[in-house]
């Protein structure tokens, strides 16, 4: 695996393999996908490491003492030898990150391999694409946060401990001084708790930011702007706590708080800055100086950090893993917003020269971002849009299909009978003419006996590979689980079988891209996937009376999916996706048979702290289509509503009982009673074994059942970027 490192005798940096960490009892195993340049701490330690050793000496003055010491006790060859062993060694950089669980460590039962994670420590969460993360320095990731976001639980719990000691308490005003991401950060969280916030930097666009991002009034230190802004929010008195946010060699600082601070305020210092405090201006007004450790309690606690053992919340209610998982819960309920903080995105294979970009004041930001290659698929270095590449299908000259007699049956077998498969294929099949049911295999022999008693199956068993080797079976139906489809529809293709699978195609992009290696292998591309909607009645004659467009449409559709029940085989996210990945293709289906195009990018938002999700099509011809997938509407609402708009008209569909298509003064409805509802199961089974039988086209081309299902996984790249996701087909 890469990491960034430094050499601290020549200031090297450099992208360097290195062995993966091993996953040890009492922590994970945590691919990084997201990890945050501290542009105060580490730039710091970057430009300190290209000095002379007597620059190095005098920006670390407790070091020296230490080598002092050692000179006493070990005499002057043996410290020097230790001395210059330790500077010429590579040593690591970064210390907040957000990744994907790879592995769990014994005695670990909060999280398993797939959780979302954000990770802290300048020994555990390294700029690196693995890292080992001990239990009490990571926490789960809100589902409605951005891993992107995540990435700031570490500096955001600096910031946020830095607030806890200022004791900071509603209608109050607090001065920051120094605007740059920690300053950033506790300006918004003191702002989030009711505190007036002045701020002071000598760099006018973090002003403006602050500002922008709740800050009362914020102004150079140098300028009188600053003191006029306290002395107008205070009457005179002074701010009630000073936060030092900043850096470098200067005392001004330190000199500001005491001349701005009120008679027995709190001077909170969370940077690195010169402090020579004015003994006469601090003792008259009796200020009280704090220090804030880090991320808080438990910080460079081994018992803590390394082995796991927690504060009782009695006696300490703010530990660092607390303070992260708080800081991620203001992130995710929309308290704090990192998003605007963030200067640059660049790939982690970008690191050397992004940080030499900061170091020489080329790239001038407050939060820099490395993205790991999983979460750059396609993505260029220089820009923050993610592309997902559309995997090719395969072209070509494709065998025929073998044409079948009219009285001979086309013989299915089922792979899976739970409760879809039994209420709203199998009715359908079993009473259709011409179709035989052959073989169902499930994993336990009594849903397989369960199933051939009620449909009529001539077998049932549980060897898939005797069904896939059986030369009488014409098409194999895969209705299992989610995590199995992509695999079970390759294997099915390699054995020459038509496929009917039931959405999703896949989960990742690299099972899409196997489904079609096995395409390409086999020459078989007779494969369905299950979207049934754009097969139901209303809808295609409703499609019909709208008619052809001539100008780009704009689409809405309302999916209220409504809540699971607890043990829902379907919250399982880590084996089988997300909500919206397992049944999200349906409505992406239906907007690009609606309108006559496969989307070219896909936008997503997570508003809130529930599966919701805003998801926004891109289409060719400039039009849109807007999937509103919400969990926490009515359980009496119909669950799919869909309006498109264009050229004048509308079309309006209300939950598969309505359709209408208003056209001028002209108005079109047809409706179903509730019972008779039809999202065109039976009319797309009965085009698939018409295919199957005719040896005719498959009813969707497989070009835009590829199409759809890269469109679906990108929702979770473009939720991670929180950027739009342009959809190119892969070169």
């Amino acid at each position: 695996m890469k990491q960034v490192v430094q050499n601290y005798k020549s200031g090297e940096l450099a992208l360097l393999d290195v062995p993966v960490p091993g996953c040890k009892p009492g922590g994970v195993l945590v691919r990084t996908a997201y990890s945050l340049i501290s542009t105060g701490t580490e730039l710091m330690k970057v430009s300190e490491a290209g000095m002379s050793m007597l620059g190095k000496a005098r920006s670390r003055p407790d070091q020296v003492a230490k080598v002092v010491q050692s000179v006493a006790t070990n005499g002057v060859p043996a410290t020097y030898r230790k001395v210059m062993g330790k500077l010429d060694s590579y040593t690591p950089l970064g210390y907040s990150l957000c990744g994907v669980v790879e592995q769990v460590g014994d005695g670990i039962d909060d999280v398993k391999a797939g959780d979302l994670v954000a990770c802290a420590g300048n020994e555990h969460a390294l700029h690196a694409e693995l890292n080992w993360v001990p239990k009490n320095l990571y926490t789960p990731v809100p589902d409605s946060l951005a891993p992107r976001h995540a990435a700031f639980g570490t500096v955001g719990s600096i910031a946020l401990q830095g607030v806890r000691q200022g004791e900071s308490r509603l209608g109050e005003v607090a001065l920051v001084v120094g605007l740059g991401l920690i300053g950033q950060l506790v300006a918004q969280l003191l702002t989030a708790s009711g505190v007036r916030v002045v701020g002071a930097d000598p760099d006018p666009a973090r002003c403006e930011l602050a500002e922008r991002l709740g800050a009362a009034a914020c102004g150079d230190p140098a300028s009188p702007a600053v003191e006029s802004a306290v002395a107008e929010l205070t009457d005179g008195h002074g701010v009630d706590q000073v936060y030092l946010a900043a850096g470098g060699g200067s005392n001004q600082p330190v000199e500001l708080a005491a001349r701005l601070c009120r008679d027995r305020g709190r001077v909170v210092d969370i940077g690195k800055c010169r402090l020579d405090l004015p003994w006469n201006a601090y003792y008259e007004k009796e200020l009280d100086v704090r220090f804030s450790r880090s991320y808080g309690p438990g910080r460079y606690d081994p018992e803590y950090e390394i082995k796991g053992r927690d504060y009782p919340i009695g006696y300490v209610r703010w530990t660092e893993r607390r303070n992260l998982a708080c800081f991620l819960d203001l992130a995710a309920r929309g308290r704090v917003d990192v998003e605007p903080l963030i200067t640059r995105t660049a790939d982690f294979d970008d690191a050397v020269e992004t940080y030499q970009r900061l170091k020489d004041g080329e790239l001038k930001a407050v939060a820099v971002l490395f993205r790991y290659p999983e979460q750059a698929a396609g993505d260029g270095p220089s820009t923050d849009a993610p592309v997902v590449s559309v995997p090719v299908v395969p072209g070509g000259a494709r065998p025929s299909a073998p044409v079948r007699a009219a009285k001979t049956p086309v013989r299915l077998a089922f792979v899976g009978a739970g409760n879809y498969a039994t209420s709203m294929l199998l009715p359908h099949l079993a009473r259709r003419d011409g179709v035989e049911l052959s073989t169902v295999v499930t994993t336990t022999a009594l849903s397989a006996a369960n199933a051939q008693r009620k449909f009529g199956f001539r077998e049932a068993t549980t060897d898939l590979d005797a069904v896939l080797g059986d030369a009488s079976v014409d098409a194999v139906f895969v209705v299992t689980r989610h995590s199995s489809h992509a695999e079970l529809t390759r294997k099915a293709l390699l054995a020459g079988k038509a496929v009917f699978v039931e959405k999703p195609l896949a989960l990742t992009g690299e099972e899409l891209t196997g489904v079609l290696d096995a395409v390409e292998e086999s020459g078989n591309d007779r494969l369905q996937v299950g979207f049934n909607r754009r097969f139901a009645p209303l809808l295609q004659e409703a499609r019909k009376r709208f008619g052809a467009r001539t100008g780009p449409a704009s689409l809405r559709y309302l999916v209220n999916a409504g809540r699971l029940d607890h043990g829902s085989w379907y919250l399982q996210q880590g084996t089988e996706g997300s909500r919206f990945a397992g049944e999200g293709g349906h409505f992406v289906d239906t907007a690009s048979w609606l309108l006559g195009a496969d989307p070219v990018s896909v936008y997503a938002l997570a508003p809130s702290g529930n599966e919701d999700l805003q998801v926004v099509l891109g289409y060719p011809d400039g039009s849109t289509a807007t999937i509103s997938y919400v969990t926490t509407g009515a359980a009496g609402f119909p669950k799919e509503t869909l309006d498109l708009v264009a050229d004048g008209k509308v079309l309006q569909l209300d939950d598969f009982v309505r359709s209408s298509v208003y056209d001028g003064r002209k108005r079109w409805v047809s409706s179903r009673l509730p019972k008779a509802r039809d999202k065109g199961q039976s009319a797309e089974l009965a085009a698939f074994v018409r295919a199957v039988r005719t040896g005719g086209p498959m009813p969707v081309p497989l070009g835009s059942l590829v199409a759809t299902t890269a469109a679906t996984l990108a929702v979770r790249a473009a939720l991670a970027g929180g950027a739009p996701v342009t959809l190119a087909e892969a070169r």
